[in-house]
């Protein structure tokens, strides 16, 4: 079924095709120095990097050859709290939008933007192998019966990032919990024990993530 993909806000895109649509700008550009500062899903990167020197720092753009675009907006959720603590349960915040940077027929490259006190403004470009992926479990979702609002989910405390399908597909995509019936695809690479690429259930597969980041028990030992 098609898969209903939301809206993004006007500003976030315009922020993102102001940085696409300034290539004398980009080579003009001199790039601070950056700190090597790995890279966790959903966690944004140095906000004050300029996003001409953004472009510029990702090597897929500056050698794309033809025009790029921006596409299918999906909106960057993150579930902080994999496991309950006391009566705080699983939350999930909205963190950013994420566009994909198309070249021709295929993405090259991808886009957060994320909230400021001045509204929606380009976070960073990005490059690596969640873009293959998250076009493949589009496609996935394309095949699957039922309708969807795509999200991403992303679950830091995994090192996780995962394609999310809402099944109340006419929500607000900034809203809104894992519900026990919507489908969550983990992107690869996913961490150990956890199939990349196969859609289930919220409520089966939570229970997974939640074993993951359970304490192991130390052993004891006589006096």
């Amino acid at each position: 079924m098609p898969l209903h993909v939301p809206p993004a806000p006007a500003p976030a895109l315009r922020s993102v095709l102001t940085a696409l649509g300034s290539p004398s700008a980009v080579r003009e550009a001199r790039v601070p120095d950056i700190p090597d500062i790995p890279a966790v899903p959903g966690v944004p990167a140095v906000p004050d990097i300029p996003a001409v020197s953004a472009v510029r720092a990702v090597p897929s753009l500056l050698s794309a050859e033809g025009p790029v675009t921006a596409e299918l907006p999906l909106p960057v959720h993150v579930l902080d709290q994999v496991m309950p603590q006391g009566d705080r349960r699983p939350r999930t915040r909205l963190a950013g939008w994420r566009f994909l940077i198309r070249c021709g027929d295929r993405a090259i490259a991808a886009a957060d933007t994320m909230p400021t006190p001045d509204g929606w403004a380009l976070s960073h470009f990005f490059e690596g192998p969640y873009i293959t992926s998250t076009e493949m479990a589009l496609q996935q979702a394309e095949a699957l019966p039922g309708d969807y609002q795509p999200r991403l989910l992303s679950v830091p405390e995994l090192y996780m990032l995962t394609l999310w399908l809402r099944g109340d597909h006419e929500t607000d995509p900034a809203e809104g919990e894992p519900a026990p019936a919507d489908l969550l695809v983990p992107l690869a690479p996913a961490p150990p024990g956890i199939a990349a690429h196969r859609p289930r259930r919220v409520a089966d597969l939570l229970p997974v993530m939640t074993s993951r980041v359970a304490p192991v028990p130390l052993l004891g030992f006589p006096a």
